[in-house]
Parts: C-alpha cells; sequence; structure tokens
C-alpha cells in the first residue's frame, strides 16, 4: 500500500471501471472518469491522516485496488467505517487481506477511533471472508436494508474494536 498521488488519476479509474459493481454503491459513477478521479484524489489529499486514512493498494508494481477508513461524524465521531476495491483479475491472492489488516492498523494508530465499521452486502461471501480475517466480528444483520439492481438484500454489518 501507499497514499496517492495526484498523478494516480488513470491507475484510479482503471481500478474502478474493473471492479464487479454488484455489490458496490449506486453513487460510484459508471464509467469512472478521468473527472471523477480528480476530484475524488482531491478530496483524499485534504482529509488523509485527519478524517480518513486512503491508501492506493499496490501489487507487482502497479495499483490494483483502493482501500480507505473514514472517521464518522457527529455521535460516532470514534467509530470509523472500512472500504475497499480491488481489480477482478487480482482476487483470491491475499491481497485485500493483507490490505484490510495494514489500513486497519494505520487508522487505529492515526484518527481516534476506537472501532471500524464494515458494511457487506450478504451475498459477497469473499468480502464478508476479509473482514472475518482480520478479526471483524458479525454484529447484526439488517434485513432487506439494500435494494440493488431491482433486489432487496441484507447488509451485514461487521465491527472491529482497537
Amino acid at each position: 500500500m501507499r497514499p496517492w498521488e495526484e498523478n494516480d488519476g488513470e491507475a484510479l479509474a482503471a481500478v474502478f471501471n474493473d471492479l464487479d459493481r454488484s455489490f458496490l454503491s449506486n453513487r460510484l459513477p459508471d464509467p469512472y472518469t478521468l473527472e471523477d478521479a480528480a476530484s475524488w484524489l482531491k478530496m483524499v489529499n485534504e482529509r488523509d491522516g485527519q478524517n480518513g486514512v486512503y491508501r492506493a493498494i499496490m501489487a507487482d508494481g502497479e495499483i490494483v485496488g483502493a482501500v480507505s477508513v473514514e472517521k464518522k461524524e457527529d455521535v460516532f465521531c470514534r467509530d470509523g467505517e472500512i472500504s475497499y476495491n480491488l481489480m477482478t483479475r487480482q482476487q483470491s491472492r491475499g491481497i485485500m487481506t493483507e490490505a484490510v489488516r495494514q489500513i486497519c492498523e494505520t487508522a487505529f494508530m492515526n484518527l481516534d477511533i476506537v472501532r471500524i465499521t464494515g458494511l457487506v452486502y450478504e451475498p459477497n461471501v469473499g468480502s464478508r471472508k476479509v473482514l472475518e480475517k482480520n478479526g471483524f466480528s458479525l454484529e447484526g444483520i439488517m434485513r432487506k436494508a439494500v435494494s440493488k439492481n431491482g433486489v432487496l438484500l441484507d447488509l451485514f454489518v461487521y465491527g472491529k474494536l482497537g
């Protein structure tokens, strides 16, 4: 992993255009343009280390994914929400498990949080396993909480204490 740099726009766009969108928020632009990447990288530059930790995931010398923990606000200010994405061709290599381990360690050290929350759609077994391998506990299931592509899905709520 490494911090994002201003000139990472093409790599970021390539990552987000490669993803299986079945388990992603609908607010992620599709296609993900260079302008979208530039806007996100600007936000990361302003927030990294203060309200969040944002990292590029590296494999074989190239950016293959993104991982972040963003500190929540208001009464949830001691909690951070984890997010991660990995290019399809890089999956099942242990890359994301290691990236999540590292980002959690960094977030607990730098963000004044006591927990990290992970939200995963029920059918996303790979993502659930990544969290479980990193010591996240299943804290609850929100039934029919997500509407994705016209299908109602359960949302698994995971938590990890620092």
